[in-house]
């Protein structure tokens, strides 16, 4: 039971991280304004896919676990 509660703290603290971040995220002007995201808009229809967003996220993400991962 030990095992499964520091997991279900762990899962909780970065459920709470994420919730910050998205949180701040909305605080920040250009993001999902990237050059090479892809808005389209038409009369009845909207497609928009933040391409530049994601990747930028994602290597975010990769540095902050890497820079952790250094210190185990």
């Amino acid at each position: 039971m030990g095992d499964i509660a520091k997991i279900l703290i762990i899962l909780g603290i970065v459920l709470l991280a994420a919730g910050l971040l998205l949180i701040g995220f909305q605080k920040l002007p250009f993001l999902g304004k990237l050059p090479g995201d892809i808005f389209i808009k038409r009369e009845n229809f909207t497609f928009y896919f933040p391409l530049t967003t994601g990747i930028f996220i994602s290597i975010i993400i990769s540095l902050i676990l890497y820079v952790l991962g250094r210190f185990r």
